[in-house]
């Protein structure tokens, strides 16, 4: 999906043609804006394209709470925990690691919770929308989130974040082993427990319901540039993305390019804590076994889903930095959560993957205008969560241009809030 031809100027352009990208350009180009998106790859093929398809209403638990530094030690000592910091990142990312463990204080994490669901309500039915007179829209279907326990005790609703949950109505409930197997025939004996959130959406295929929302975009008149954005500059009444062989100007400039965004801003002074966090998967061909819903594992971190290739199973953090290359290791690890979950699983064809989530200390994305800087918007940051608040971060984005009032408060994700 390329560009036909290049416009003189354009009302927008967005640099990144992720899921938060195709999100905004759709619905820029649906209020009648003339829209150019670039990206150095085709529509959701980066990291949009290996998440574990959860579609969750209902995202309003930060990644740092209290209480999680007593973990962390444990967790970087074991070569197949679920975080692993390089040795060569480890100074640059001490000062994000700090601010991260501060974002985790009692007295922030409310206002944090509230903030992130705010972007992630109705998520499920805003794809919907969004994918309406396309062939993807059945890849949206409804789901649980199921959290499994191998011992009934683990499964408390006591716990924090299921109390953060509660308050804020989500919709949970205990169940135990029979009817856990109810719902999923194939998984283990061993789980005596799980804790369902009710009312989820999960997609089959991520990578295919981004391309469904660029191509309606595009038969909307939204060009699409295969190429790498090196710098953006000010142009004339606007902004110019300077790309490997020309440049584009618009009025407007959208940065969704996810861990690449806040370099592009480096040049302006401004200098955001936005650490690559790489997340891998593994997909399981011919896995003879099916998943009926989105399944936690909450020994081993990770999350096991239905896809149209097969089995995922997605997870991790690795700190690395951008350009580190991967160590598929980490998706090898787990082979033995999916043998854990699922003891009839056939193993014998699995593929890695390995992407990098654009992740700020306190668990918020950086939406909205950015200050000093008119005309230029911020799309970016939405770590573990962009493919549940890729539509919202559209509509506020579209809202934005087109001088609207967002129906969100833009006060938490605005990207002055590091300075």
């Amino acid at each position: 999906m390329t560009g036909k031809g290049k416009r003189d100027r354009d009302d927008v352009v967005v640099i990144g043609a992720g899921i938060v990208g195709v999100c905004c350009a759709l619905q820029l180009a649906e209020r009648g804006l003339s829209v150019t998106v670039i990206d150095r790859k085709p529509p959701c093929e980066e990291t949009s394209f290996g998440n574990a398809g959860v579609i969750s209403p209902w995202s309003c638990v930060p990644q740092s709470v209290p209480g999680l530094w007593r973990r962390i030690p444990r967790w970087l000592l074991d070569p197949q925990g679920p975080v692993f910091v390089r040795a060569r990142h480890a100074p640059a990312f001490l000062p994000w690691a700090l601010k991260f463990l501060s974002a985790g204080r009692q007295d922030r994490i409310d206002a944090l919770g509230d903030a992130m669901m705010a972007l992630s309500r109705n998520s499920p039915s805003n794809y919907r929308a969004l994918l309406q007179n396309t062939p993807a829209l059945d890849l949206v279907t409804d789901s649980f989130y199921v959290f499994v326990y191998r011992h009934a005790a683990q499964a408390n609703l006591d716990q924090l974040a299921w109390r953060m949950r509660q308050r804020r109505d989500v919709p949970v409930s205990l169940i135990e082993a029979g009817e856990l197997r109810e719902r999923e025939p194939h998984i283990s004996h061993e789980y005596e427990a799980a804790i369902l959130i009710h009312g989820q959406g999960r997609t089959l295929n991520p990578s295919a319901i981004g391309k469904a929302i660029a191509e309606k975009a595009e038969s909307l008149g939204v060009r699409f540039v295969q190429s790498e954005t090196k710098g953006i500059t000010r142009a004339a009444g606007g902004w110019s993305a300077r790309c490997e062989d020309q440049h584009h100007d618009a009025a407007h400039l959208v940065l969704a390019a996810g861990v690449w965004s806040a370099l592009l801003l480096k040049p302006f002074g401004l200098h955001l804590p936005l650490e690559a966090e790489r997340g891998y998967h593994l997909v399981c061909r011919n896995p003879g076994v099916e998943i009926n819903n989105s399944i936690m594992d909450v020994e081993h971190m990770c999350v096991a889903s239905q896809m149209t290739a097969g089995v995922r199973v997605a997870g991790t953090a690795e700190f690395a930095g951008i350009q580190a290359a991967p160590d598929h290791r980490r998706a090898f690890v787990f082979k033995k959560a999916l043998r854990s979950l699922f003891p009839e699983i056939n193993l014998d064809d699995v593929e890695p993957w390995m992407g990098r989530r654009p992740t700020f200390p306190d668990s918020l994305p950086c939406i909205g205008r950015i200050d000093g800087l008119d005309g230029l918007y911020a799309a970016f940051g939405h770590s573990h969560y962009g493919l549940s608040q890729a539509p919202s971060t559209g509509r506020i984005i579209a809202d934005c241009i087109t001088g609207h009032t967002p129906d969100i408060d833009l006060h938490p994700y605005r990207p002055g809030r590091f300075t």
